[in-house]
This record gives structure tokens, C-alpha cells and sequence, in this order.
């Protein structure tokens, strides 16, 4: 006897069941076998006695319950218990679990990527000590750092708010270091840089202001860790080694530690070197104090001082530069901001964009909690005889709602599992991606504690918001009702939680796919936008004789064999050159005067206006319009007198008309008359979203500069592509000179910067209204189904009484149906709402276009048809026979 004891509890927990719960199991059922026996005795059948034993027992599963609970010295006993009758409730239901943790890990994975971004763009501060006090000193009036290097130098050495006030800037430029010569952007810094971010070099020695002696002092360069690696295999005894810089040799001082990339954190440069090497690689004068072209001035705000106190020192110091140099400098009012972003000119937006982000993602969160909440009432209700039958048999509810939670749970973390491990693959990509090959632009994005944290904490708080859902259903339950009602239960008519729920994830929905439509309608609108210039067949070719030595007369000389190299080429059309192209760097920007102004102070300008240096024919290789007047000829030197060409703009703002303007002249700030020859089409010159702006093209030959952007146009007749045009510019422009560097794209690749904010938000909107879709089909798809399984009987006796199709489906789906029109409208009404925003993103992007419109309401019919095609044909292929024959 005790052998068969032994073996039964070792069976009972092989599969699962301690011998505790094993021996409070056999004591209860001893109690009933002794009464059953005593029944016996006096005359009753075993199979009566073993009945009204039972009966008089009452509740066996309550007494077992609370033997258990009253045996157990923790908790955990009981969740290991709760855990395994869960999985084996959803490893019956393989369907409903696949479906719900897919679910979960979309919008778990969705919100993970969003915070990741969010994490290591805003909230994690760059690997520097003491980040949090480190501020840029921005203009208040423009959204620009920018200044001369007389007034950094001014400015740093009068503050008394900084400990320490650096500089840098980007310059794109030549390398040699004894192979192929090849671009490389460097950032130029201030010689305490290092000492202001307060770092220590990887390898070697970082350069220090003591290094500075004056302008071409400090030729010295170090390294970025990545370049090292990349481009020297990680050698140790590069430190000393000299390099050529624009044919300029610089020795290698040292190399910075891993992960230092400067203060943009989206800017990787090659290598550092000090800004008062500047004459050698560029054309920018260190003493022009209206030159400004020091990209950043930051530094660490001492102990004690307020950003408001800081901004009065500065401000103080800079109404004194104006006051003293006024024919130099315009107003000057200073704010502390993050250099991270550079500032507020690409913090705000950034910001705000990942902000929306952060609100969708939670909005798809919302929704697929609304699902599975849906989704779990509708399987509490298909469990309602299972759970009314374990009531009557004397369970506790808290005991049922323990199971229900747990099971919730496991979803959760299952689902919050697979949605991590999705967006980890997909945040590596996303680091590794780098969307312009032009810049050095990418940013770090992997997953770090906060990350896994935040996850782990979404899949709780889903899982407990979708678990609740059927707690009101459970604390209910009448079990005798139940019992006593069978299959026979009927769905309400009222709405319920449920319904409200399904609502709301269908305006989610709704709202997403309206965005999404807006911001794609809006992209399409804005690449069919009039430029002012022809993107077809043009090649973009971007190069600097400086990089390959050339200086003074020699560059204009070789820029002009340049364009006559070019010509020559089979199948060229026109070739023509600027200093920079529209929708590409930023051009100059400048005051422009009346030709009666006597007061050239900044002050007294009558506009700003951008410059662009042009050669000869080159509205024409760029397919610009002249509305009146010439275009450029060579002619147009430094000993002819100085014109320009203007665009409708400019002649509105400084003469009125264009009539008025050609011929006429205005004066630049150091007082020179240009003439007007000619008036070319407003354009495009930044960004798609942008005001009209003034623009004056000014011949090449009198306002000369190295940066070198040639126009190619080719004949679409002679069937090139541009792979081939590439290579055969590349080719003559070697054989001109082999060490001159040249990057060669198209000019709709060149859109790819100005584009890429509208590109970012339409993907990510597309992405999740797909999301919003695929939940809106999974929770509608289970109101139908849960619909038609609860009325299949009153289906098929419509059907024996000879109810049409029509009718048939009217009452299987209308209420699904009316749930998801009342959703749609809802959601399209926020989503027109909310869809301005997107208008100071993409383009021309409006939320009252009715192809929109159109588009969502047919978009969101489709989700409809397929979300109850399988109900449907359920519903329409019901037997009356075969169910009243089960009845």
C-alpha cells in the first residue's frame, strides 16, 4: 500500500501536481469514499451512495481550493500552479495565442524603436563628462550659431558665465596620405576643445591653445577612432606621421577615444584640426570680423551661474561689438541651448517629430491593447459555462481572475519578447544606415538598459489593461444561470465595453491611415512642385580645386577647363558651374541696399538676398528661366562693370517689378553698385516649405570662389544613364588632374537632404498605419466571428424560415459593421485634425484633398471587407438542420 502511495505522488509530480496538492487531493476524496460507504450499508445502490456523498459534501473543488491555499507557505507555489494552467489553456488555443502575441509585438516593437531613437537622440547626453552643463551660444534672432573668429575670440575672452568657450566648424577637404587622394569632412576646432570637452585622447596627444601662435601655426590633425581603424588598420605608430591636407602637410598628434564624435551627435567627422589652420584649407579670412563662418561657439556654464545671467554677459558683450564695429556687425542677442541638435534650428524640429512618434507608437500601443482586451472578453464569454461550471463547483472568482491575469500576462511577456528582439534587429540597421554618402550623417541607436526596461514595463501595463477587461464579465457570472441557459446565451444589444473599445482602436486606426495618406499625397505633391530648375538628366559633380593645391588665378583657369573638359564628352548637352547649387549647401546670405541708401548699416537693409556664383549658360544647363534680360557670357570678369541677375523676388522687394528691375542697380553692404541684367524664375533653393526668397546669381569671374559644383545636362536622346555619364565624367577629370577629388550624383539624388524630413515621416506614418491596420483587422475580425458564433442558432432558424443572404448577413455583421463606420468617422475627423501638423513637415501636405479622403474611406472599407470575409462566409453557410438537430 505504501509502495502504490509512493507511486502515486511520484506520478502526480512528474506531471505537474506536488505531493502536497496530491495528498490534500486523496484526503478530500477519502472523506467522500467513508461516506459513500456508510451509505451503502444502509441499503442505498454504490452508485446513489456515491452521489448523495458528493451532495452532502458540497463545494469539493472550494474545499480543495482552500486546503491548498491554507497548506501553502508563499506565493509562489500558487503562480507556478496559475503559470502552468495557463500555458496549457493557450497551448489549446494556438490560433488565439499566435495571433495575440503577434499582436503585442507589433506595438511593443513599435514603441521600443521609437523610445530607442528618443533615448539616444534626446535623452541620453553625449559621452562627455559632465554633458548636462555644456550649452551652444546661439543667435536669439535667427536660427544660426554662426559667427566671425574675431568675435569668438571676443566673446570668449570677455564672458565671465563659461568656463571655457570653444569653437568648430565643418570643412569638406583633400586628404593625401600616400594612396588616392579622397574627400574627408573635418571639423576645425578652437585649440581648447579638447580641454573645453574635457576628454583624454585614446592614442597619443590632443592639441591645446598653448599649440596656437597665430593664423597656419598648429598644423597638427587627430584622428577620429573610427578613421583610424578604417583607414590606418588601428596602427600604432601613426602618431607623428604627417599627412596632406589640400597639399598642406599636417603630422597626426593623436587619436580620440571610441564613441567621440563631436558635439553633434549626428555628425561624424574623419579627424579635428585647429581652427587657426583655416587659411590653408580654405578661403575664409581669421580677421574679417563680418565673415561668419565659425559653425559653433559652446562651453560649460560654471558652477553657481544661471542661463539667464549667462545670456545677459553675452548679451552685454555683444551690444558692445556692435556698437564698436557697426559697419560690421548687425544685431547680436544670445540663448543658451543643447549643441546636440545644434540648437533650436534642428532641436525643435526633431524634438517635435520624434514627440508625434512617441504619440503614435503609444497610440498603437492603445489599439492593440483594445484588441486583445476584445479578444479576451469575447474568449471569457466563450469560457463562460467552464467558468460558471468551476463557480458552481465552489472555485472562488479571485481564484478564476488569478488565471486570467496570469494568462494575460504571459501574452504580454511573450509578445513584449518577440517585439524587443524585432526592434533590436531592426535598431542595428538602423545605426548602421547612413542616408546620405555624401555626409558623414548617422547616429547611434542601440537598445540600452533604459530600453529593455521600458519594454519590460509596456508589457505589464498591457498586459494588466487588456486583462481587465473581463473582470466585470467574471465578477458577474451567475453560475446557475449559465448552467441553466446552455448554448442558448444571446448577445446584447447595448453597448458595451467592448464595442467602445473596438471603436476606439478603429479610430486609431483611422487616424493613422489619414496621416499616412496625407503625408504620401503631400510627398508626391511636392516632387511635382516647379523647382525654378530641371532635375532630369543633370549630373552634379562637387569638387574644390583647392583640395588638389590649386590657389589665386589658377583656380578660375582650371574651373574653366573643367566645363570645357566636360563639353566634350559624347552625348553632354550643356555643362555650367556654381559655387552651390539650389536645394543643396546653403548659399551665402547677404544685406542687400537700395541703390539710394547712404545708410549701409545692416539695420537699414531693404532685404536679405542668398548668392549664388555662376558661370556662363548656367540658367540654361539648369533650365532656369530668364523672364528678361541676358544671361552671364565670359566676359562678365573683375574688369567689367559688376552685374547680376536676379530673381522675381528680389525685383519685387528692391525695385518693385520686374520691369522696373532690369537695368536698374542696388548696393551691397560694402557699398559696390550691381546692375541688373537680367531676371530669371522664383524657385526652390532650401527646402520645399519654404517662403519665397530673394536670390542674386552674380557672375563667377567677378566674385571668384573654389567651391566648385558643375552642372552636367546630357541629351536623354543618346539613351546614357547616369552610371555611365558618371564614369565618364570621373575619367576626364582624372586625366585633367589625378588629384582632384570629385563626388558625382544626380541632382535628385542631391534632393535627398532636403527631402529627407518629408521621407522620414511619410515611411514612419506609413509603417504605422499598416500596424493600425493589421490590429484594426485582427479586433474587427473578432467582433464578427465572436458575433456570428453567439447567434449561429438564431442564423439557422432565419435561414429555415427563408431569411435572404442580404439578411442573413445584416444580422450576423451589422453590428461589426456600424461599429467600425462609427470608428472611421471618428478617426478621420481627428485624423484631418491632426494631419496639419504635417504640413510643417511635408510639403503642400493637406489634409482636405479628397483624394484623401477617398483614399481613407476606401482604405478603410477594405479593412472592413477583409476583416469579415471568413465571418461572413460562416454566417452564409450556416445548416439549420444540423444545428437545431445539437439544440
Amino acid at each position: 500500500m505504501k509502495l502504490l502511495h509512493s507511486i502515486r505522488f511520484r506520478i502526480a509530480a512528474f506531471f505537474g501536481v506536488s505531493p502536497k496538492d496530491a495528498e490534500i487531493d486523496e484526503e478530500l476524496r477519502s472523506h467522500i469514499q467513508h461516506r459513500a460507504d456508510d451509505l451503502q450499508r444502509s441499503g442505498l445502490s454504490r452508485r446513489e451512495a456515491e452521489r448523495r456523498a458528493r451532495v452532502e459534501f458540497g463545494g469539493y473543488v472550494r474545499y480543495e481550493q482552500e486546503s491548498r491555499e491554507a497548506a501553502r507557505s508563499n506565493f509562489l507555489e500558487s503562480l507556478v500552479q496559475d503559470v502552468r494552467f495557463s500555458m496549457r489553456k493557450l497551448r489549446k488555443s494556438p490560433g488565439f495565442t499566435i495571433a495575440a502575441v503577434l499582436t503585442l509585438a507589433l506595438a511593443i516593437g513599435a514603441n521600443s524603436v521609437v523610445f530607442s531613437v528618443m533615448n539616444s537622440i534626446l535623452l541620453r547626453p553625449l559621452h562627455v563628462p559632465d554633458a548636462q552643463s555644456l550649452y551652444e551660444l546661439q543667435h536669439a534672432n535667427e536660427a544660426s550659431a554662426y559667427e566671425s573668429y574675431p568675435d569668438y575670440v571676443d566673446l570668449r575672452d570677455r564672458n565671465h558665465s563659461f568656463d571655457g568657450l570653444a569653437a568648430w566648424t565643418v570643412l569638406l577637404i583633400g586628404v593625401d596620405a600616400g594612396a588616392n587622394p579622397s574627400r574627408s569632412w573635418i571639423e576645425e576646432t578652437s585649440g581648447n576643445f579638447f580641454d573645453v570637452m574635457r576628454i583624454q585622447p585614446y592614442l597619443g596627444r590632443f592639441f591645446h591653445a598653448s599649440d596656437e601662435h597665430g593664423a597656419n601655426s598648429a598644423p597638427y590633425i587627430v584622428l577620429s577612432y573610427g578613421y583610424w581603424q578604417d583607414h590606418f588598420q588601428g596602427d600604432r605608430t601613426v602618431i607623428g606621421r604627417a599627412v596632406r591636407l589640400n597639399k598642406h602637410p599636417f603630422t597626426i598628434l593623436g587619436v580620440a577615444p571610441p564613441g567621440f564624435h563631436g558635439t553633434l551627435m549626428f555628425f561624424n567627422p574623419d579627424f579635428f584640426t585647429p581652427i587657426v589652420n583655416h587659411p590653408q584649407l580654405a578661403t575664409n579670412d581669421l580677421s574679417a570680423r563680418g565673415d561668419r563662418w565659425v559653425f559653433m561657439t559652446f562651453g560649460h556654464l560654471k558652477a553657481g551661474v544661471s542661463q539667464s545671467q549667462a545670456m545677459a554677459d553675452f548679451n552685454s558683450i555683444g551690444a558692445d561689438l556692435v556698437k564698436t564695429y557697426s559697419k560690421e556687425e548687425g544685431k547680436m542677442a544670445f540663448v543658451l541651448a543643447s549643441p546636440t541638435l545644434y540648437g533650436d534650428y534642428l532641436g525643435g524640429p526633431v524634438k517635435a517629430f520624434i514627440a508625434g512618434l512617441m504619440l503614435l507608437s503609444g497610440l498603437i500601443l492603445l489599439a492593440a491593447c483594445a484588441n486583445l482586451g476584445s479578444l479576451f472578453a469575447a474568449r471569457a464569454a466563450d469560457r463562460s459555462r467552464e467558468v460558471a461550471l468551476r463557480l458552481a463547483l465552489g472555485s472562488s472568482r479571485k481564484r478564476i481572475l488569478h488565471g486570467l491575469f496570469t494568462e494575460a500576462l504571459l501574452i504580454s511577456l511573450m509578445g513584449g519578447a518577440v517585439g524587443l528582439a524585432g526592434s533590436v534587429v531592426l535598431l542595428r540597421g538602423l545605426t548602421m544606415w547612413e542616408p546620405f554618402p555624401r555626409w558623414p550623417f548617422h547616429v547611434t541607436v542601440n537598445p540600452d538598459a533604459n530600453v529593455y526596461v521600458v519594454a519590460l514595463l509596456l508589457a505589464l501595463v498591457s498586459g494588466f489593461l487588456f486583462g481587465v477587461v473581463p473582470v466585470r464579465q467574471i465578477l458577474r457570472t451567475n453560475p446557475y444561470e449559465v448552467v441553466k441557459a446552455g448554448s442558448n446565451s444571446r448577445v446584447g444589444r447595448r453597448m458595451t465595453l467592448r464595442d467602445i473599445l473596438l471603436v476606439v482602436q478603429i479610430a486609431i486606426c483611422a487616424v493613422l491611415v489619414t496621416s499616412s495618406i496625407v503625408a504620401v499625397r503631400g510627398l508626391v505633391r511636392g516632387l511635382n512642385v516647379n523647382f525654378g530648375f530641371d532635375l532630369q538628366n543633370t549630373m552634379l559633380v562637387d569638387t574644390d580645386p583647392t583640395m588638389a593645391g590649386y590657389s589665386g588665378d589658377r583656380v578660375p583657369a582650371i574651373q574653366k577647363r573643367m566645363i570645357e573638359t566636360l563639353e566634350s564628352i559624347p552625348g553632354v548637352e550643356s555643362v555650367a558651374m556654381a559655387d552651390t547649387v539650389p536645394m543643396g549647401d546653403p548659399a551665402t546670405e547677404t544685406k542687400v541696399f537700395s541703390d539710394k541708401a547712404t545708410d549701409l548699416r545692416p539695420s537699414s537693409a531693404a532685404s536679405d538676398a542668398s548668392i549664388y556664383n555662376v558661370s556662363p549658360r548656367y540658367l540654361q544647363a539648369a533650365r532656369t528661366a530668364l523672364l528678361a534680360g541676358r544671361e552671364f557670357t565670359w566676359h562678365d570678369d573683375k574688369n567689367s562693370p559688376r552685374v547680376a541677375v536676379v530673381n522675381r523676388e528680389f525685383a519685387r522687394k528692391i525695385f518693385g517689378s520686374v520691369n522696373n528691375a532690369l537695368g536698374g542697380y542696388f548696393k551691397m553692404k560694402d557699398g559696390t553698385r550691381i546692375q541688373v541684367v537680367g531676371v530669371a524664375e522664383d524657385g526652390k533653393y532650401g527646402s520645399l516649405t519654404e517662403k519665397p526668397l530673394s536670390v542674386m546669381f552674380l557672375p563667377i569671374l567677378q566674385s571668384p570662389s573654389s567651391s566648385t559644383w558643375l552642372l552636367v545636362r546630357t541629351d536623354p536622346s543618346k539613351g546614357l544613364d547616369a552610371q555611365q555619364i558618371g564614369a565618364a565624367i570621373r575619367a576626364r577629370l582624372h586625366n585633367l588632374d589625378e588629384g582632384l577629388p570629385v563626388y558625382i550624383q544626380s541632382w535628385y539624388q542631391q534632393l535627398d537632404v532636403a527631402l529627407f524630413g518629408p521621407r522620414i515621416a511619410t515611411i514612419s506614418l506609413g509603417v504605422l498605419g499598416a500596424m493600425g491596420g493589421m490590429l484594426s483587422i485582427t479586433g474587427i475580425f473578432g467582433m464578427a466571428a465572436y458575433s456570428v458564433s453567439k447567434r449561429l442558432r438564431e442564423l439557422g432558424i432565419r435561414v429555415a424560415l427563408g431569411a435572404q443572404r442580404k439578411e442573413v448577413l445584416r444580422a450576423a455583421l451589422g453590428r461589426p459593421l456600424k461599429l467600425l463606420a462609427v470608428g472611421s468617422g471618428a478617426g478621420l475627423l481627428l485624423g484631418v485634425l491632426a494631419a496639419r501638423v504635417l504640413a510643417y513637415i511635408v510639403y503642400q501636405a493637406t489634409p482636405r484633398d479628397p483624394l484623401v479622403l477617398t483614399g481613407v474611406v476606401v482604405a478603410m472599407a477594405l479593412l472592413g471587407l477583409v476583416a469579415t470575409w471568413i465571418p461572413a462566409q460562416r454566417a452564409l453557410s450556416v445548416n439549420p438542420l444540423i444545428l437545431l438537430r445539437e439544440e
